[in-house]
Formats: C-alpha cells, structure tokens, sequence
C-alpha cells in the first residue's frame, strides 16, 4: 500500500514539475470583452477587425504565431528581445516604451503573402485562397508540453467543387521552431501552397528542404526597425515546384491530403540568434 501511495504521489509531482515546466500558451478573444476562449467561429469568414490580435494566436518562450482570421489565412509573427511568455500580459501590442524595457513587438510584414509558412491551394496555374467559406473556426488548445491553434476553413471553392481545409500550428517547450500542419477534409486530393515571404533589401537563403530570409520588414506598428530572421524547413520530396512571385517563395505540394513543414523566426534584439550567420547556424544544426 504504501509503494502504492508513493508512486501515486511520484507521478503527480512529475505532472506538477512539467506543467510548471511548459513555457508555451495560447490567446483567443473577441476584443468587445477580451474574454480567452476555446473557440470562436463566424460564417463571414472574416472577423479580422473585431478578434483579439486579429486571429488566434500561440506562443512559446522564442515567439508568437497568429493566423489571421481573415482571407488572408496567412502566419504573422511577434518576435522577443528575451525568453519569457508575453501574449497574455501584452496581447500582442506592448508600447513602444515597453518595447524599449524588453518586451517583444510586431516587427513582421504580411502584406497579401502566406506570411511564414500560411496555407493556400494551387489549382495548377494559380493561388486558390481559403476564401469564400460558408464557416470560418478558430481553435486554440494549451497541452502539458505544447500549445497548437487551429483554422479549419469551410467550404472552400477549389477545381469546380468545395473543400474543408484545415491549417494547425504547434510551439514547443524549449523548441524554438513551430509545425505548420495542413489537411484536406474531403475526398480528393488537393495541392497546397505554403512558403515564406520577403521584402525589398532582405538577405535569402535557399537549399534543398530550408528557405530563410533575413532582413528589416516594412513594419509601421512598433517602436523601432528591427531585422528579422524567418525560414520554413520541408520535406523535398513532398513537393512538385517552387514559384517566386516577387513578394515570397512559394512551395507547391504534390497532390494529397496533408503537408507539413516547421517555421522558424528570430530578430535582432536577441543575444544569439542576431545575424543571418548566427540564424542559418542554428537552422542547420
């Protein structure tokens, strides 16, 4: 009985250790009431300017990911100046003199692009956005070691018929890296796009399996310019071509009904991780 007990009391220490341990989370909310929620819907399809950050929104102790609740579905990124959980304290928005005090700020340019590592579908010649839908989801989930969010974007006119796509996005504990997953709710396969997107002056890296980008985004709500380091690293063979339209590197997939690929971001207010050098060093390792 007593082994008993104390393998009892082991195992609920353990749990306790790694839950204290666990350095993402995850923020959703309407900004009429800032109340966190599991999961917020809208048949528009859009709720862009009334959601808190624009979108569900994870993080870990190195970033934050948001996915635009919009047409746009595209990944925004927040970068830190230092390792330490922020979106609930700052909902993405600190000041400019909390920017200057250390805390993170919203250096990353989406424009019309996927952002770092967002999610459309290619009908063969062109970019198919997630939009219209008859329904829009956003789903956020905090698990022991991890936090994901979800867009699951419904009815999606693709090829002459509709399709439910949905696009997950998961922070690890310690990892500074995210997977961007994405699946196919329906019968027949689809081609996705994803990708990483540049601006004008930025440094580029391309290998096979890793595009990065290095650089100062033409950004107009924080405090200052900062460079900013983004990159998404993939599996070759899951994809048929690459296309470059100016603003961002595309990545094509084959025909399916999922892809996966991991984003990674840094910027230059860290200690490390402040020049494409140092970037692509941690990348390759």
């Amino acid at each position: 009985m007593m082994k008993r007990i104390t393998l009892v009391l082991f195992v609920a220490l353990l749990v306790i250790q790694t839950q204290a341990q666990n350095k993402t989370d995850v923020s959703l909310f309407m900004r009429s009431d800032s109340l966190q929620q599991a999961e917020i819907s809208a048949e528009s399809g859009d709720l862009y300017s009334t959601i808190g950050h624009h979108g569900p929104a994870v993080e870990n102790e190195w970033l934050a990911l948001r996915l635009y609740f919009s047409e746009k579905a595209a990944i925004d990124v927040y970068s830190k100046a230092k390792a330490q959980l922020e979106l609930k304290a700052k909902t993405w928005y600190p000041t400019a003199e909390e920017q200057k005090e250390g805390w993170g700020a919203d250096y990353y340019k989406v424009g019309q692009t996927v952002g770092l590592g967002g999610v459309r579908l290619w009908d063969g010649e062109k970019v198919v956005p997630l939009n219209p839908v008859s329904n829009r989801t956003a789903r956020v989930v905090k698990e022991v070691n991890s936090s994901y969010m979800e867009m699951l974007s419904e009815d999606v006119p693709y090829m002459g018929r509709k399709v439910d796509i949905l696009v997950r996005v998961t922070v690890y504990s310690g990892e500074r890296n995210a997977k961007v997953e994405a699946f196919a709710l329906c019968d027949e396969p689809v081609q996705f796009v994803t990708g990483v997107n540049y601006h004008e002056g930025q440094e580029t890296y391309k290998t096979d399996g890793l595009m990065a980008t290095w650089g100062l985004h033409p950004e107009d709500v924080a405090a200052e310019l900062v460079e900013i380091g983004a990159a998404i690293m993939y599996e070759p063979a899951d994809f048929v071509q690459t296309e470059d339209d100016g603003t961002q590197f595309m990545l094509i997939s084959k025909p399916g009904k999922q892809v996966k690929a991991w984003v990674s971001s840094a910027c230059g207010r860290e200690a490390e991780v402040n020049t494409m050098k140092n970037f692509i060093s941690f990348l390759e390792k």
